[in-house]
């Protein structure tokens, strides 16, 4: 029975998606303050129906724009991090063309990156910094690839460049720079079963893995356990510029990771 399991979440997904579209391109067109909180809504919503079950450790920064870095697993990553925080995405440029999915990103206000063009670096910096500036909170995933969901490649550093620009004063008159605040998104459990090396590519999506295939099969799957631990910020200073916070972030992520994956959390919170 799999497949009916599928295609029942297919078609809930369906029409809460179009229920959804006109609802977030209004509040866009009006500048109105739902357009940040209902992506919120709209994906915590999600993850009830598809049965993933959300446990969120720390707490994301809320009050100021803040620049969040997250490894990167799965297609998942996007409904989970926007039902763990009001965000929007920083995304390859490819994404913007993609049918539906496309389109609910740039809903969701997502900042679209040309990785193939090393001189939209500096344009993509600027607006991030922009959105930062603006309060708002930000997610990138820095490894600029998927992976299967059992280790961490290197962090990237060209898009932190955007927090080396302060983006105030404070009372002090000193400058003030946007935090950086690592998240470790963690696969966990399928069914509260323990998903080993061997199942956590059921909804690790990387390499050549055709999309609608892969959902599909992730669908049928079932209910799924994700650990989303957001990590105290990093802020630059002497000697932390982009490059030093991106092996601080990566070094953060991968310990949370590594303790959600072994079972520590779990074990320290029974």
């Amino acid at each position: 029975m799999s497949w009916l399991r599928a295609f029942v979440l297919a078609l809930a997904f369906l029409g809460l998606t179009l229920l959804s579209i006109p609802i977030q391109w209004l509040s866009i067109r009006l500048g109105l303050t739902l357009q940040r909180s209902y992506p919120h809504a709209y994906h915590r919503l999600l993850c009830r129906i598809f049965g993933i079950r959300l446990t969120i450790m720390g707490k994301p920064i809320e009050d100021r724009g803040v620049l969040m870095v997250a490894n990167h697993t799965s297609y998942f990553d996007i409904l989970v991090m926007s039902a763990a925080a009001r965000v929007s995405f920083v995304a390859k440029k490819e994404v913007s063309g993609w049918a539906l999915f496309g389109l609910m990103a740039r809903l969701q206000r997502s900042i679209f990156v040309d990785r193939t063009r090393r001189g939209d670096a500096g344009h993509a910096r600027d607006m991030l910094r922009e959105r930062l500036r603006a309060g708002d909170a930000l997610v990138l995933f820095p490894e600029g690839t998927s992976t299967d969901g059992n280790r961490i490649i290197p962090f990237k550093s060209a898009l932190m460049g955007a927090v080396e620009a302060k983006i105030g004063t404070g009372a002090d008159g000193r400058p003030v720079y946007a935090p950086v605040q690592p998240v470790s998104i963690s696969y966990v459990a399928m069914y509260g079963i323990p998903l080993g090396r061997e199942n956590r590519p059921l909804y690790a999506w990387y390499g050549d893995m055709d999309l609608l295939p892969h959902l599909w099969e992730a669908l049928k799957c079932g209910p799924l356990d994700v650990i989303v631990e957001f990590h105290p910020p990093l802020t630059v200073g002497p000697g932390r510029g982009r490059k030093q916070i991106a092996v601080a972030a990566e070094a953060i992520v991968r310990d949370g990771q590594r303790r959600a994956l072994s079972g520590e959390w779990g074990a320290a919170a029974a």
